[in-house]
């Protein structure tokens, strides 16, 4: 059974950075569509943050973080990584990674809650 496990989350201030990892173990019976990031405001419903293909290199990042966040994954390593800068209040929000396979099979890590104030 795959499991997500993220990490990297914390309190930061404005204009911080940080990186959050995801790892990912278990066994794998298909190789997943993609991999990504997505997060969770309180009384917000859960949004696409930014998410990167398995296989090839295209990545899809969110309008409200392009050009802050930048997404890579390590397959040898079996995590993905994410590093957001400049952030900001509206950042604040659990974080949380998903694998995507075939079939539209979703598997979630438990989340990480990040906090951007000062």
């Amino acid at each position: 059974q795959v499991q997500l496990v993220e990490s990297g989350g914390g309190l930061v201030q404005p204009g911080g950075s940080l990186t959050l990892s995801c790892k990912i173990s278990g066994t794998m019976s298909e190789v997943p569509y993609t991999v990504g990031w997505f997060r969770q405001a309180t009384g917000s419903q859960r949004e696409m943050v930014a998410t990167i293909s398995w296989i090839y290199s295209w990545t899809n990042i969110a309008d409200s973080v392009k050009g802050r966040v930048a997404i890579s994954r390590d397959n040898a390593k079996s995590t993905m990584y994410m590093r957001m800068d400049s952030l900001k209040p509206e950042d604040t929000a659990v974080y949380f990674c998903k694998l995507l396979f075939p079939g539209l099979k979703e598997v979630w890590g438990q989340g990480t809650q990040v906090t951007v104030s000062s």
